[in-house]
């Protein structure tokens, strides 16, 4: 009994310490977007817009105030989808959005996801991307995911440069347009 309670405590510290050592990966993609950060944060936490702009989710749902839960389900690289329930960290409007998904347990497959709008030039630099840590990233390579975020930056600068009214906002809605460098100092 007793070595049978020494290897299980041996196993679980193995454990614990795998897990407190777990791999950690990343990457950071950015983008000029010729738009002011009100209307570009409007399309990033617009769950409903998503699906019609951002080519990485097939649908968002929830709301993006921190402590909440949203729905995301995203299509994968290979072409198939994922849905998962990450947990939004910061919803700073206009500066950064950023949320914490897992898969199963904390430090098998954590993913910090974040959205940091900078202004620059009339316009912003959206700095986009993501923090992997856990167990799993020894089989994963996360920078496959890369391709779908440049994407979806494309598609993002497309739709906020656009001259489509966003949901909820007529075409003689100046909010849109206005320039926010008071707000936002370089």
């Amino acid at each position: 009994m007793t070595a049978l309670l020494l290897t299980a405590s041996a196993l679980a510290l193995g454990l614990g310490a795998a897990f407190a050592r777990a791999p950690r990966d990343g990457f950071e993609t950015e983008i000029f977007i010729d738009a002011p950060p009100e209307r570009v944060w409007a399309l990033l936490t617009d769950p409903v817009a998503h699906a019609d702009w951002n080519p990485m989710m097939q649908a968002v749902e929830g709301d993006f105030t921190p402590g909440s839960r949203i729905r995301l389900t995203m299509r994968t690289p290979s072409g198939g989808t994922m849905t998962f329930r990450p947990r939004v960290l910061v919803a700073d409007s206009g500066r950064e959005l950023r949320w914490l998904g897992r898969l199963g347990l904390p430090r098998l497959f954590d993913g910090e996801h974040y959205f940091r709008l900078i202004p620059e030039a009339g316009g912003i630099r959206l700095i986009h991307g993501e923090r992997f840590r856990g167990l799993l990233l020894w089989g994963i390579d996360v920078h496959q995911f890369r391709a779908g975020f440049e994407a979806g930056n494309a598609a993002l600068k497309e739709r906020a440069e656009g001259t489509e009214p966003l949901q909820g906002q007529s075409e003689c809605d100046d909010s849109a347009h206005s320039d926010t460098r008071e707000r936002f100092p370089t």
